[in-house]
Parts: C-alpha cells; structure tokens; sequence
C-alpha cells in the first residue's frame, strides 16, 4: 500500500493482502501445504541461513498464515508479528526468547486463570518464576522488580472483570528497568486500545476470541514494537549474542527492529512448533475484516447491559468499567478511548448456588468457556476457567464464588436483558 495514512476501517480489510499473483483471487487463498519448492540449491541454502526471507515449511511459514501476520501487526502499530496455535500459545512464545532458568517475570494479578495457572505452575518446567503484583499498586509493581526480572506482564482490558490497566504508567516501571512490557490485548483488540502507543514492548493476543469473532478457530499472536533495544545489557542473549544454530548470527546486529520477530520464526516456531494452520488464519482474517463494526455493537450492548444490571437489586456489583460508578472509568478515556470492552462480571445475591441456577436459565446466553463471539456468553468463573486457583487468587483475579462473567455479544441488547431478567428471577427464587 501507498504512503498514504490509512484509516483502521480501511487497514481491516486490506493490510497484509493482495490479490493471488497466480490466479487474481481477491480473498487470500488458504494455502494448504506443508512445503514449498526452491528455485535451486543456493536459493534453499540461503533460506536456511536466514539470508533470504521466503517459505521453507509450514511449521515456519505460511502465505495464508504471513497475511494475518502482517495484517495485525499493522493494526496494533508494530514492525511484526509471529501467530501460533493458540493464546498460551503465544504466551509462551513471548517469554521464550526473553527468560532462561533462574529468571522472572512480574505480572498482573488480575489475569485470565489459564494464564495464571500457566505462569504460577507450567512455567515452573522451564526454570522460570512469576511474581503476581496489583497494577494498581505501582510501588509494588516497582518493588517486585529485580535483577533476574526479564518482563513485566498485564492485560489491556483483564479477563475476567473488564479493569482497565494503566499501560503508561507500567510501561515507565519496566522502562526504568530496561525490561520489556509484554500486554495482552485479547479483550480490547487493537481497536479499542493500542498499548504500543502507551509504551508497551510486545503485545499478545488469543485470536481465536474478538479477531476472529466468530467461535470457530484457535490462534495466537505475538506482536513486536520494533523499539525495544535488546542490546543495551546482558539480560537478552538470546538476541543480542550470537545464536549457535546460526553459526554465530546476532539476531539484533543483523535484522535490527526485526530482530524478535525473526527469533519467533526461526527459533521460537522452528523448535517449539506451536504454528497456526493456514484455514484458521483465513477464518481470523476474515473477521478481522468487520473488527471495528463489531468491536462498535460489543461496547454499546455492554454499556446497556451493565447500566441496566446496576440498577437491579438482585445484583450486588457490576465491574464493566465503562460505567461512571466505576473506579476504572476515567481510565477508560485515555486507555480504552472507544469504549470499555464487552467484557465483565456481576455478582449475584445468593451466591454460589444463585450463580449456577442463573447460568443453567439463561437462553440466549451460550455457555462455554470462550469469550469475544459474536454471540453472548456466560460462565461461572470460579467454578471453571479459575477452578485451578486458591481462593484467594480467585478473588484476586475478580472471579469469586458469586461472580458470573459476561461476555456481551452484537445481538439485539433488549432480548439480552430480557433474557438475563427471566434468568435472574429463577435464580433469586
């Protein structure tokens, strides 16, 4: 594309793509291959050198996969992107360039639990460590921070109470320690926040919930600024010394601000494997084309949804932030300037018990373990997606006994309310 400033709207449908060179086709093509053929000897030696970008295996590279790369980094404002099978997925592949054994990474207390469970336990396995910290508590943030920390971790918008995180002011922590800020951006999507802007490093996304909008793949997604200067200190040899599988390349010596991007194909991809499959990137990218459409419905069905469960009195709190009794919502304005997510929980007077009755009468609501449909969504987090938590890491993460997470979809926002009056009142009976 031109120099010209495209609008989100515009870069949605088109970043990343152009027509098939080899037939004129105007939707990306699955390419559904697990190699490609090279034009000679010199020309496979050089790819796997790392001298000549093209495709080597699809556990690598992908055309189809290459579009949805290029097509998200875009939107989130970074040099590259490297997508993978699946949210953890990609959580993994962030950190494996930065950690080694010994190291740490400082996160966010208020986190999806499968993340929590994957930094508090899984991570265990390689050596590494995590120090769960309130954002809201910069000092704390500050003071969690040593020398072997090698990244700082929270979400745009947390799953599962929609809080808002402050990624300026984070994003200066991490700065003044030389360490990168890795956000989540699962729950807000580009749209509604670009934490690149506010200073993050790397952002992460699970694609498989707003991007692709529709319930039907999993992927992952890592996306580099491009500012982070990995040869400043001796924290990240990985890509800053030279790489013994590359006969003593330096990946930031040679390919600059693409440095972690390539580390993610060459390294990351090469040896973990974790790769996306070419349908599940069609099926994202042609989500991503009506992002900003959804992403518009999502937010104004939440703000209606969560104004009118407020006034309820079988409802003893509502988290969404876009509310103004919300501790988060001028937060709102400078993280989040279009709109406050679709994502947050309520609780319900009863407790426990209420929570299941409510979930088991609701009609519209779907109930799975996903978030960021175009349908809505309900789960009862503390008895799944946090169930692996203590009790007080639950609470912790906003996931208590009494709470139900709602994910708000694009259907019409009065049968939504109806639907949670009639489930509310069989739950309260």
């Amino acid at each position: 594309m031109s120099d010209h400033t495209y609008g989100f709207d515009t870069l949605q449908i088109h970043a990343g793509a152009r027509p098939d060179p080899a037939t004129g086709a105007r939707q990306t093509p699955i390419y559904q291959t697990t190699a490609y053929v090279f034009r000679d000897a010199d020309h496979a030696a050089a790819l796997f050198n790392l001298q000549e970008v093209g495709y080597i295996y699809s556990r690598l590279t992908n055309p189809t996969v290459a579009v949805l790369q290029e097509r998200i980094a875009t939107l989130e404002g970074g040099v590259g992107a490297v997508c993978c099978s699946s949210g953890h997925a990609a959580q993994i592949m962030a950190l494996f360039p930065l950690m080694g054994p010994g190291k740490n990474i400082v996160a966010s207390t208020r986190l999806y639990g499968g993340t929590v469970t994957q930094f508090s336990q899984t991570i265990k396995r390689f050596g590494w460590e995590c120090k769960f910290v309130d954002f809201d508590d910069l000092d704390a943030v500050k003071a969690a921070i040593d020398d072997d920390t090698r990244a700082v971790f929270g979400e745009a918008i947390a799953n599962p109470g929609g809080y808002i995180m402050d990624v300026r002011a984070i994003a200066d922590i991490a700065d003044a320690a030389e360490i990168p800020l890795i956000i989540d951006n699962t729950s807000a999507t580009p749209y509604l926040c670009r934490p690149i802007e506010h200073g993050a490093t790397l952002v992460v996304h699970s694609t498989t919930k707003y991007l692709t909008g529709n319930g039907t793949v999993t992927g992952g997604c890592v996306v580099d600024s491009g500012k982070f200067d990995w040869s400043a200190n001796d924290k990240f040899p990985s890509l800053s010394q030279p790489e013994p599988a590359y006969h003593g390349l330096k990946f930031h010596e040679t390919f600059g601000n693409l440095a972690y991007t390539f580390h993610g194909i060459a390294i990351g991809l090469r040896d973990l494997g974790m790769t996306m499959n070419p349908q599940a990137a069609h099926y994202t990218l042609m989500g991503i084309e009506t992002l900003s459409l959804r992403m518009d419905r999502h937010v104004e069905n939440a703000r209606k949804v969560a104004e009118w469960l407020e006034k309820d009195d079988r409802i003893e709190k509502v988290t969404y932030a876009g509310l103004k009794s919300s501790p988060y919502y001028d937060r709102v304005k400078k993280v989040c300037p279009r709109g406050a997510g679709a994502l947050f929980t309520i609780s319900v007077k009863g407790g426990y018990e209420a929570c299941v009755k409510l979930v088991n009468a609701l009609e519209i609501f779907s109930h799975v373990a996903n978030l960021g449909d175009a349908r809505s969504l309900v789960i009862h987090s503390a008895s799944t997606t946090h169930r692996q938590l203590s009790a007080e890491q639950q609470e912790a993460a906003g996931a208590g006994p009494n709470v139900v997470r709602l994910s708000i979809g694009i259907e019409d926002a009065d049968d939504l309310i109806a639907d949670l009056d009639q489930a509310l009142s069989k739950a309260s009976s």
